[in-house]
């Protein structure tokens, strides 16, 4: 009986370590990085400077932003993802480059648009992770496949079953030491 209540312990403790880790995750997230969504063609000299800006901006800015790219003239699911997230917006894009950052969106893309897009990365990033505008929250996206997917998820879970599997080795090996 006693090992019964070592091992319900164990386990018990090795399944609040992942839980208490998201937990102070979830408190640290206050300035997570601002998702942008630029959607572009492969080849398309706007979209090129679009992505030269966003380069000549990652060492003062980097830290503030994620750029998430779907790339459409190659790609019939990105071109479906960009429809349906103008559509949700209300907007019609007329092409590529087609920026979101928070509710702001930028069909196309000139110089003269950097220092918007520089105060709408900072404006977003002072907004506390829980109260922004993400466009993606909105968006039926189970038809169609991403590009770009997070599977922090997914490792959180494999991390968590590796520890409870570990755990519930572990006291065996215990309970079985401790017979002998």
């Amino acid at each position: 009986m006693k090992k019964l209540k070592f091992l319900f312990v164990l386990l018990i403790g090795i399944l609040i370590i992942p839980c208490s880790a998201l937990v102070v995750n979830a408190a640290e997230s206050e300035n997570d990085p601002v998702n942008i969504y630029f959607f572009y063609g492969d080849g398309c000299p706007h979209c090129a400077e679009a992505e030269e800006f966003f380069d000549s901006i990652e060492d003062e800015y980097g830290d503030m932003y994620n750029i998430v790219s779907y790339e459409t003239w190659s790609n019939d699911d990105n071109v479906e993802l960009m429809n349906e997230v103008a559509e949700v917006r209300g907007e019609e894009p007329e092409g590529v480059p087609y920026i979101i950052i928070g509710n702001h969106s930028w069909d196309g893309y000139s110089s003269s648009l950097d220092n918007e897009i520089i105060e709408k990365i900072e404006a977003e990033y002072e907004t506390p992770t829980d109260e922004r505008y993400d466009i993606m929250n909105y968006v039926d996206i189970s038809s169609v496949e991403s590009s770009s997917e997070s599977y922090a998820g997914d490792i959180a879970v494999v991390i968590a079953i590796v520890l409870v599997v570990a755990g519930v080795s572990l006291g065996i090996w215990y309970a079985r030491r401790k017979a002998a």
